[in-house]
Order: C-alpha cells, then sequence, then structure tokens
C-alpha cells in the first residue's frame, strides 16, 4: 500500500506494527482511537501473522473504516514493517506504536502542540510510563524520558532513552530521514540515531503521555544474547550507527564515543566467542577508529588484536571471558590509582 494522497495538515498517522498478539494489539489501537486530538489516522501492519491477528487487523478496519486501515505483509520484521505504515501514512506528523503498548488519551493533543509551538524541533518526546507484568507503575520516568535534552546526539550514541511509541515525529524529519532498514534486532535505534544525525532539536513535554508495558508474551528486544544471527544484526546496527555519529561530528574525544567505542570493542569480542570472525573484525577495527588514536594503543587492543588475528578473529568463548576479567580488572586498578 502505499499513499493515498498528499500529506494532510494536522493530521496524525500512527503506525502500528504488529505479529501474532491479538489481544494487546487491540488494547493498543483502542488507545489511539481515545485521543482527544483530531485528525488522526491509524496504519496496523500485521507482519505475517500466523494466528488471529490478521483477521482482527481486518475487522478493526471495517468497525472504523474513517480511521484504521489495514496491511498485510509477509513476516519481514518490525522495521519493514514499520516503513510499509510509512509509506502508506498522509500524516504531517508520525506516531510509531509497538502493539504491547499504549498512548495516553491527551498525547497527541499535548506533543502537536509542543510542535506549532516550536517550529524548530523535529520531535517532541514525554514522560514515559513502565509499567510491570504484574500491574504496577513505576512513579519515576522510564529510562531517560525524564531528563531535558535539546538534541538527539550526543546521547544517544551511548543509549536509546526512549521507547518507541514516546516521540511524536514530524513528517518531513521522517522523509529526511529515508526508510527504515531490514534489521531485526537495533532497527530502532538505528533509526533514531539516523534522525539524529540530521541536527534535529527536542521538545519535551513533561508529563506521562505513553505507557509501556511488560509482559510474559516477551518484547521484540528481548532475545538470547550469544544468538549468532543477534550478534550479527546488532553488529550490523553498530557499523550504521557510528557511520551517524561521525556525520553528525561526534570526535573519539567525546565522552558518549568513547562509551560507543567499548561497546563496540565488547560486541566484538562476542562474535568472535561464536564464529562470527568478520563480524568480530569490523567491529574491532572500528572500536579502535572510535577510541582514538592514543586509546586505540592500548594493552588490551594490542593483545586481542594480536590473539584474535592469530586464531582467525574466532576465539573461543573461554577465551573473550577471560581477556574480560582481566581487563575489567585493569580498569579497576586504574580507577583505584
Amino acid at each position: 500500500m502505499t499513499r493515498t494522497g498528499e500529506v494532510s495538515s494536522g493530521l496524525v498517522s500512527t503506525i502500528i506494527p504488529v505479529f501474532n498478539r491479538a489481544g494487546m494489539f487491540r488494547e493498543a489501537v483502542e488507545s489511539v482511537l481515545a485521543q482527544t486530538y483530531r485528525p488522526i489516522e491509524i496504519i496496523v501492519v500485521d507482519d505475517g501473522s500466523t494466528d488471529e491477528t490478521a483477521i482482527t487487523c481486518d475487522e478493526l478496519a471495517r468497525l472504523h473504516p474513517e480511521a484504521i486501515r489495514a496491511i498485510h505483509q509477509t513476516n519481514r520484521g518490525p522495521g519493514l514493517a514499520r516503513e510499509a505504515g510509512r509509506r502508506a501514512a498522509n500524516g504531517e506528523f508520525i506516531q510509531y506504536l509497538d502493539s504491547d503498548d499504549r498512548l495516553l488519551p491527551t498525547k497527541f493533543e499535548v506533543q502537536v502542540a509542543a510542535l506549532r509551538k516550536h517550529p524548530e524541533c523535529g520531535v517532541a518526546y514525554c514522560w514515559t510510563r513502565y509499567t510491570r507484568e504484574d500491574g504496577r507503575s513505576e512513579p519515576e520516568p522510564w529510562k531517560g524520558t525524564g531528563q531535558s535534552v535539546d538534541t538527539m546526539f550526543p546521547s544517544f550514541l551511548t543509549e536509546r532513552w526512549w521507547d518507541t511509541p514516546t516521540p511524536l515525529y514530524r513528517r518531513t524529519i521522517t522523509d529526511a530521514a529515508g526508510p527504515w532498514t531490514d534489521l531485526r534486532v537495533e532497527e530502532d535505534w538505528e533509526y533514531d540515531c539516523r534522525i539524529a544525525a540530521l541536527g534535529t532539536r527536542l521538545a519535551q513535554c513533561p508529563e506521562f503521555l505513553v505507557e509501556v508495558r511488560d509482559h510474559a508474551d516477551g518484547r521484540l528486544c528481548q532475545g538470547e544474547a550469544d544468538d549468532p544471527k543477534r550478534l550479527s544484526a546488532r553488529s550490523r546496527a553498530h557499523l550504521l550507527i557510528y557511520g551517524h555519529a561521525r556525520r553528525a561530528g561526534i570526535e573519539p574525544r567525546d565522552e558518549a564515543m568513547q562509551i560507543f567505542a567499548r561497546e563496540l570493542f565488547h560486541i566484538s569480542r562476542q562474535c568472535g566467542a561464536v564464529g562470527l570472525g568478520d563480524d568480530s573484525r569490523r567491529l574491532f577495527d572500528l572500536a579502535r577508529e572510535a577510541s582514538g588514536e592514543l586509546r586505540s594503543r592500548g594493552w588490551d587492543f594490542r593483545l586481542y588484536g594480536a590473539a584474535a588475528a592469530a586464531a582467525g578473529w574466532r576465539l573461543p568463548a573461554v577465551v573473550a571471558a577471560v581477556f574480560d576479567r582481566l581487563r575489567a580488572g585493569w580498569r579497576r586498578s586504574e580507577n583505584e590509582d
């Protein structure tokens, strides 16, 4: 499905990808229909579900033809499902919503007003409420959504400090960022870092406007840390994120880049431990580059680099674990000094 017409002024397009989650998905859709703001449209993207979810998508579209459109595709992952929705959206503003989360009723009203008030800002973000599986909600804003930040970089290089439903984007920003990738891991972080590289300014809305829910059904971001497919995807995501950061002018001397360099080195060792030699080598080289000239000559880089090269960049997990313990001990003694 493609866009049905020209971008509609004031319209908020909500894109909800879903895979085998009919129950919570209904609640997510209902939270958009309950918004105090109008006009809205909802684009639900069934990503190849094998249960009743596909039928639920069509049923909701029939019940609310004025607001909901349904797209069906073979399973391609959350990023490409969101991309299918983005291409079909007609709104001036774009809201991504995961099928297990909910928007609070005034989210669009408050965030559209914030973007209208601050035309220099491309994204509005809000406090996010985290609700545990037993129904208890954390009293403080989730992750870093309680902080007041003017731009996404450099802080987004160290972590994605909001969840998918937290921001509301201007359509001009998502168009400039381009399409979602086919990554199935960290695709949302990579996407936001691409938006950050545009120099996007933020408008903060300091109130709870979205709820992220934990549940036994599992979230897309969960998985085994040592799964080779997952690690290979993380490797690719980190390579892309590094490129976005460098285009934004973040240098090795920046603290955020130093933190990211340590993460690159860590994932390099993880990749080597599961036999992903090419990924391990690429991340190792990138970690040295991100660390800067002086830090890249450190003993840990030299020792691990020599051992990994000799082993074809496929070091057994036990060797990588021993190295990590040695490196941790060295860092503790360095801090104590």
